[in-house]
């Protein structure tokens, strides 16, 4: 916006100030929706509409003005729905009719007449009065085409939401998201919880944590990267079903499908295992996306994903196996698993331990082709310690991770709950935390004391809100789907 423009805009603010309009007013008189006025009136024709005569008021924030001398036609929008309003000269007082051709687009007014139907068929509203309710100083987007720059539609997401069909379609579908996804938990008992979000132990994943300070209690606090010990708190407090969708915070890096604070649903079941969550995200992904989209095939970046089940159910030695070649049972420690991705032309980084080297080829040469919706299941036992081991081989865990379009949408456990084997876990998360994995699982010792009170077989389910928003809107980065996305600091 010019310097010259902004100018003019308060230059126009002190005139109605100094005419006696208020152009923030606190009051707003008596309106109808739009939606609701188009509802009544769409059906009718002109001549209906005139015999009928009848007057109402409508609110909105005009987004185009034309004149013909003297008639002043105006678009005014209203959550999403637009609807004309029209002003004739010789039916206004001067003022009144100055003041309509003094609106500037992105004022918010009110307006009240009666019902017509232009020659054209347009439904409008016919000025005999009218309020103004907010004085914009500054224009909307040029020329109504939306924002060009894609920063600048995550920085100011409050004009792409106004510019931009699809941010509001997108920010209205993730409200549907999780409503679906609310109320099939709630239909199958549980109870929706809210746990801390400031932590003074964090837990619950692997991942840096962000840190602040209590001021009044002297005390360092940490944003909670998962709410999992917490809601296994509540189950061995006797809430078998319990569910909860919370802000999660990782400082990591960022990416099209990684953001520092997420949203993520985590629901826990009493007398349950990760089988049991896999028939369960299974089921509610794929009611979820009925009730959403309205089908079982979504459109995703030019292919489809078919949420019709059942899934595949793959270990991850079996896929690992196939993707790469290397079998991670014959290569269990690792020097071997180092050599075995050498020989087999794999670039890998530095993995501290044989579990995140199994966790870095996985994610680089299987995870990208998982485009349908998979379940891989029983990962390593390092890269899992808050979960069971299988019974046939201690070196793996009930674990599974749900994968849809190349990404990790859900993760799931037999939740362990021995204190015993939990401590020696966590001791072994500290030791190799000393090492140097900042993302090692500190030792919690209150959750310990929890356990020895008893937990009771229990399933552990988590889904991303965010990606699975991404799927359902067939949107390519998370920005998208999140109003307000983290950024680097503005220069």
């Amino acid at each position: 916006m010019s310097e010259q423009e902004r100018a003019a805009r308060r230059q126009r603010l002190e005139v109605l100030r100094e005419a006696g309009c208020e152009p923030f007013p606190a009051r707003v008189g008596p309106w109808q929706p739009i939606a609701a006025l188009r509802a009544k009136f769409d059906g009718f024709d002109t001549e209906t509409l005139e015999e009928k005569a009848e007057r109402t008021a409508v609110v909105g924030r005009v987004i185009a003005s034309r004149s013909f001398g003297k008639l002043l036609f105006l678009t005014l929008l209203e959550d999403g729905e637009r609807i004309q309003v029209s002003a004739k000269k010789a039916q206004l007082t001067p003022e009144l009719f100055q003041f309509m051709k003094g609106l500037d687009v992105a004022d918010f007014v009110r307006v009240e007449g009666l019902v017509w139907r232009t020659r054209t068929g347009e439904l409008t509203v016919d000025t005999e009065d009218a309020q103004l309710l907010a004085k914009a100083l500054r224009p909307l987007p040029e020329k109504w085409h939306g924002l060009q720059d894609v920063e600048a539609r995550f920085r100011q997401r409050y004009l792409d939401l106004l510019v931009n069909e699809d941010a509001r379609r997108i920010a209205l579908l993730r409200s549907r998201t999780l409503r679906a996804m609310r109320d099939h938990l709630d239909s199958r008992g549980f109870i929706e919880v809210e746990t801390p979000a400031l932590q003074p132990l964090y837990g619950g994943a692997a991942a840096r944590p962000f840190e602040t300070h209590h001021n009044t209690y002297d005390q360092r606090l940490y944003l909670r990267i998962s709410d999992e010990l917490y809601l296994k708190r509540l189950v061995v407090g006797g809430l078998d079903r319990v569910y909860e969708i919370a802000h999660n915070f990782r400082n990591e890096g960022v990416s099209r499908k990684h953001n520092p604070e997420f949203t993520m649903m985590e629901c826990y079941q009493a007398f349950a295992d990760y089988r049991d969550m896999m028939d369960l995200s299974e089921a509610m992904l794929r009611d979820i996306a009925n009730t959403v989209v309205g089908g079982e095939q979504l459109p995703y970046q030019g292919g489809v994903i078919d949420f019709k089940g059942p899934w595949p159910r793959v270990t991850l030695r079996d896929k690992l196996l196939e993707g790469t070649g290397i079998d991670i049972r014959a290569n269990a420690d690792l020097p071997s698993l180092l050599k075995a991705a050498d020989e087999a032309g794999l670039s890998h980084g530095d993995a501290p331990n044989w579990g995140n080297l199994v966790d870095d080829l996985f994610s680089e040469y299987v995870e990208p082709k998982l485009i349908q919706p998979t379940f891989i299941t029983d990962y390593p036992v390092e890269l899992s310690p808050l979960a069971k081991r299988l019974p046939d081989d201690p070196n793996f865990v009930e674990r599974f991770e749900v994968f849809i379009a190349g990404m990790e949408i859900g993760n799931a456990f037999s939740e362990l709950n021995d204190p015993d084997d939990q401590r020696r876990r966590l001791e072994a998360q500290s030791v190799a935390r000393d090492e140097g994995d900042e993302e090692a699982h500190p030792l919690d010792e209150d959750y310990l004391r929890a356990l020895e009170h008893g937990l009771p077989p229990t399933g552990g389910l988590g889904i991303g809100v965010d990606r699975l928003v991404m799927i359902l809107a067939d949107a390519p980065n998370l920005r998208e789907v999140i109003l307000f996305p983290h950024l680097r600091a503005e220069s």
